[in-house]
């Protein structure tokens, strides 16, 4: 199950348009994989940031390892545990924003479950920008940077 709340949308300069989604999945017994994918034809840039991976209450004391598949810079598909969770010692593991491009599919490997996994869909798009604001961009530019100018010591 996947839940997606309402968008905050906000102009990120650029002509970047920025929207984050709540994102979060369950992995039981029964439901054991979840794919995270986005329509082919979208040519927005998104990424799925996620935080937590944890168990409920009604887990069972238990080994529970998730793993991700995804792919790596080489366009290979790669599989990698990302967290193992028992109820007693650590039911409950941050994951700090760890980012990933979809597709990307979770899998239970081992265990019962349920394990959550929420985190954050950002979704970034660029949009056309108005003569005025292209204005604006154009007289926001620095300098560049000049390097400093030698000084002699004095001895």
């Amino acid at each position: 199950m996947a839940a997606f709340l309402e968008p905050e949308s906000r102009a990120a300069g650029a002509g970047l348009c920025l929207g984050n989604f709540v994102f979060g999945c369950e992995l039981t017994d029964s439901t054991r994989s979840y794919t995270f994918k986005v329509d082919e034809d979208d040519d927005s840039e998104h990424i799925l940031a996620l935080s937590m991976v944890c168990l409920t209450g009604d887990a069972k004391d238990e080994c529970n390892v998730v793993e991700v598949v995804g792919r790596n810079r080489q366009n290979q598909e790669i599989a990698v545990p990302v967290a193992n969770l028992k109820l007693s010692c650590q039911p409950v593991l941050s994951l700090d924003n760890f980012q990933l491009q979809p597709p990307v599919t979770f899998h239970l490997k081992s265990g019962s479950g349920p394990v959550h996994l929420t985190g954050r869909h950002q979704i970034m798009h660029r949009r056309a920008l108005s003569e005025e604001e292209e204005s604006e961009e154009e007289e926001e530019e620095l300098a560049p940077i000049m390097p400093a100018k030698k000084q002699q010591r004095r001895q």
